[in-house]
């Protein structure tokens, strides 16, 4: 059985969070939706840090980020699809 190396909380998430150490770019992900059990395959673009978000579809300024099934906060500048999600392209509405 392979190991996840992102979860995905719920099918309305538009990022997942890297649950390995080492991610490496290039690296064709296994994705597990933990609401229904379901997968899919992302590659990652960067290398990415375990806790850290990818985005599951391309995110422009401007957009929401939905991660648990909840707004996390709006991205400050874009994202494709695979790409690393952190505070140079997010900012929280937590503070």
């Amino acid at each position: 059985m392979a190991i996840p190396q992102l979860l995905v909380h719920d099918k309305e998430d538009n990022v997942g969070v890297v649950v390995v150490e080492g991610l490496t770019a290039g690296t064709d992900m296994l994705c597990v939706v933990t609401a229904d059990n379901t997968d899919f395959r992302l590659t990652a673009n960067t290398d990415i840090p375990i806790g850290h978000k990818v985005a599951l579809r391309a995110l422009s300024e401007g957009d929401t980020v939905i991660k648990y099934g909840e707004d996390i906060g709006k991205m400050v500048a874009g994202a494709g699809v695979g790409d690393h999600v952190h505070t140079h392209n997010l900012k929280t509405k937590r503070w």
